[in-house]
């Protein structure tokens, strides 16, 4: 054992990494069973919970031996207020900071061997993160999230209790954890909750009579651990503002006394500290799937609880302690910690199909009754399921999970492309998740009970009670107008948002207007879907056998910029339209939208095309130096909801070389032309002045009088004086590759009948002329050059 205790902190380290990040380890995170089997299984096998490693924790953790943690490797709130000798509200951390020996180097926290490894395995997900990925990884795929889904199988599950132990002697088990004396005095910034093991030793008749009550602390711990090291990544005042008002004196007595002992000034250190708090925390995809996993169990675990008997004789006894950790696990551990983490991603996260990662693992949490056992009959798959009254206690009690995270979607949807189909899915969701029937009712309900008068509470003092560590006890005090159920969401609502928060209903005007926002938006998203669908009908039917030559004519003026749908295709077009169409239905169910309202919005959208087809400028303002795009035209603009029609107004001769023309000929072709307008320039003037059919001919071919006055009005062209406004002759077109195709294949052909090349020569010259003569006879009103 004693040669065991010195190894294990290196077998660890060798398997999750350091906490530096330098050494890698097994890299659980990118290995899979697809790419490396063997690896994949032999880890998983030495890893799980009645695997030989765990086998070596459970003989050290019977021998009782201790191994340092570095504090300044926990997460940021952690780490601030363990320096500054104000003890975290987490449990986990109680009677186990230890100052530095003479010499020493910061803090540490003194563990047991289980503590050890779990927190090594939870926190290599965070500090692992810039590992080297060779191949594709599918984060779902990978050994440690296999392991995660294990541990929590194991340790929490749903069914039966938790597996004892494997020991090598039959007849002993392995102890819990028992308290020591703290090694140097802390004072908590919360109310910290009792241990549910010390609890249930305390008044359980028979501690081996239960095996789930000698081994909760396990189930506990690797929740603590889990929660600690994936969720508490936020500012410490952010943390202290869910506090009471003495305990916040208390911290801020803290602080300056800290500060004036070791700094001499206390602003300095107050300042010091408030950014000390302020973590850098960017969570990762695979973060927030490994948390999205953890939510489901609990879910599954939370639900799987006993329910009441009826019988009043049946309370006699003391309920098992598992059970009790699953009537308290996601109020009392989870739900604090992972609202604000909810709140950082939704207020930092990118505005990218990415945080579909995030919405999802959201709206796992909002939906408890997805994982209860009772399963909805086969033949109602196609029907809403109606969420049962049950789960009204659980709303209430999650209220800002649902409205104000609603709220934060919505002002991220506003500022999202919804033509993207991955957008659009992400609306989709949470519109078909809220619409689900009684959801929304129950909501209100909730917003209701949070918004009862309190007039009977004389100067808001059961504020100092909102505290979510404080127990029933005080129901008995309040007054009879204040319900049990409005006591509950009051103090949710105050613990999670401090004293004064100013709640925004779901269900008022200021939303409901931002849901018009959004709609008003899916309007528009579906006008500029069905617009680019057209213009990709078009383009596709009016492509020709060249079309590979990359030209077309919108490249010439660079008029239509695209969108991704473009490339996805025809059907994800028609997915997008759906997702959007769907979802605006659900809004409507939601919040009880006016069809009259909505049917003007429609029309509004409706002509945003004008006669020709074309979209609308953006939004903007007539001044003195031209138009001035709105906020709403700059958000048009980003979104590419609408766009100006940009086309090149100068001189075509001088226009940019394109990507389908030949550099060396357009340059030798413009001086050719250039010699040919300035050489033949008065016998060109003199052809377009007749008035027979050779002068109307010229006037056509070698004059464009649209250009012309384009050139002459546009501010773009400053000098316009010396240019050439007359009639000329341009040879540019003999420089595209596509014109260059033509040619070539016409020679081909000619030589295949043996036809010289001045004769084929011959033969495409009359073609032109006879061209020329048709276009203007008979098409004078066509513009051959943007054909």
């Amino acid at each position: 054992l004693q040669e065991l205790h010195g190894i294990f902190p290196w077998l660890v380290e060798s398997i999750f990494g350091s906490l530096d990040g330098i050494i890698v380890g097994w890299n659980l995170r990118c290995l899979q069973g697809r790419t490396n089997p063997t690896e994949y299984s032999v880890a998983l096998d030495f890893l799980e919970p009645s695997g030989p490693m765990m086998k070596l924790v459970y003989k050290l953790q019977a021998e009782e031996y201790r191994y340092d943690f570095p504090v300044s490797y926990l997460p940021g709130p952690v780490k601030a207020s363990i320096q500054e000798q104000v003890l975290p509200e987490c449990s986990l951390y109680h009677n186990k900071v230890q100052f530095p020996s003479s010499g020493g180097l910061g803090l540490n926290l003194a563990l047991n061997p289980f503590e050890y490894y779990m927190f090594y395995f939870a926190i290599s997900l965070i500090t692992q993160k810039n590992s080297p990925v060779t191949h594709h990884v599918s984060p779902s795929n990978s050994a440690y999230f296999i392991l995660v889904d294990t541990y929590l199988k194991c340790f929490l599950p749903t069914e039966g209790s938790v597996l004892p132990p494997p020991s090598s002697n039959p007849g002993g088990a392995i102890p819990s954890p028992t308290p020591r004396s703290p090694a140097v005095p802390f004072t908590s910034y919360g109310m910290h909750h009792t241990s549910l093991l010390k609890r249930h030793i305390a008044h359980q008749p028979s501690v081996n009579a239960d095996p789930a009550s000698q081994e909760i602390w396990r189930s506990e711990t690797l929740l603590q651990i889990f929660v600690e090291m994936w969720l508490h990544h936020y500012s410490l005042e952010m943390y202290q503002k869910m506090q009471s008002p003495h305990v916040k004196l208390e911290v801020l007595h803290y602080r300056l006394s800290i500060s004036s002992k070791h700094h001499g000034s206390p602003a300095q250190s107050s300042y010091q500290a408030l950014h000390a708090y302020q973590e850098s925390f960017k969570p990762t995809e695979e973060h927030v799937l490994v948390v999205r996993l953890l939510v489901k169990h609990l879910h599954a675990f939370s639900n799987s609880l006993k329910p009441e008997p009826l019988s009043p004789s049946a309370h006699s006894h003391t309920a098992s302690p598992l059970e009790e950790f699953k009537r308290v696990v996601i109020p009392r551990f989870v739900q604090e910690k992972l609202y604000i983490f909810l709140q950082h991603c939704f207020g930092h996260w990118p505005l990218d199909a990415s945080f579909r990662a995030v919405l999802e693992m959201w709206l796992s949490y909002l939906q408890p009754w997805r994982y209860a056992p009772e399963k909805p009959p086969q033949s109602s798959e196609s029907v809403p399921r109606v969420v049962s009254e049950k789960w009204a206690a659980f709303i209430q009690e999650n209220l800002l999970m649902y409205t104000k995270l609603f709220v934060g979607f919505l002002n991220r949807a506003l500022r999202t492309d919804l033509v993207s189909p991955k957008n659009a899915l992400m609306v989709f969701r949470v519109a078909k998740v809220f619409a689900q029937p009684n959801l929304a009712e129950m909501i209100l309900k909730g917003e209701q009970l949070f918004l009862e008068p309190e007039l009977v509470i004389p100067h808001r003092q059961h504020r100092l009670f909102m505290t979510p560590t404080l127990g029933g006890s005080f129901l008995s005090s309040w007054p009879p107008t204040i319900t049990d159920a409005s006591f509950k969401v009051k103090s949710h609502v105050y613990s999670l948002e401090g004293q004064d928060f100013q709640y925004k209903q779901m269900f008022g005007p200021e939303v409901r207007n931002l849901v018009l926002k959004l709609a008003q938006l899916i309007c528009q998203a579906q006008q500029t879907a069905k617009s680019i669908s057209d213009h990709s009908a078009e383009t596709t039917a009016t492509q020709s056998f060249f079309s590979w030559f990359r030209f077309t004519p919108s490249e010439m003026n660079g008029s239509y910029t695209g969108n991704d749908l473009d490339e996805i295709g025809q059907d994800s077009i028609k997915k997008t339209d759906e997702y959007l169409e769907k979802a605006l239905e659900y809004l409507c169910e939601i919040f009880k939208l006016n069809e009259a309202q909505l049917t003007q919005m429609m029309m509004k959208c409706g002509t945003a095309q004008d006669e020709n087809g074309k979209k609308q400028l953006p939004d903007c303002i007539e001044s003195e130096d031209g138009l001035i795009l709105t906020p709403l035209g700059r958000y048009q603009m980003i979104n590419g909801l609408r766009r100006f029609e940009v086309q090149y107004q100068g001189d075509t001769e001088l226009q940019p070389i394109r990507s389908y023309e030949n550099a060396t000929l357009v340059r030798l072709l413009f001086r050719l032309s250039s010699v040919l307008n300035e050489r033949f320039a008065d016998q060109m003037e003199a052809l377009c002045s007749r008035e027979d059919f050779v002068g109307r001919l010229c006037q056509y071919h070698l004059t464009n009088p649209q250009l012309m006055q384009k050139i002459r009005y546009s501010p773009v062209v400053k000098d316009r004086t010396n240019q050439n406004w007359g009639p000329r002759i341009s040879l540019r077109f003999l420089a595209s590759y596509r014109t260059l195709t033509y040619l070539l294949i016409i020679y081909f052909v000619a030589s295949w009948f043996h036809i010289g090349p001045i004769g084929c020569t011959f033969i495409i010259l009359i073609g032109y002329f006879l061209y020329a003569i048709i276009m203007t006879f008979f098409f004078e009103g066509w513009k051959p050059h943007e054909h």
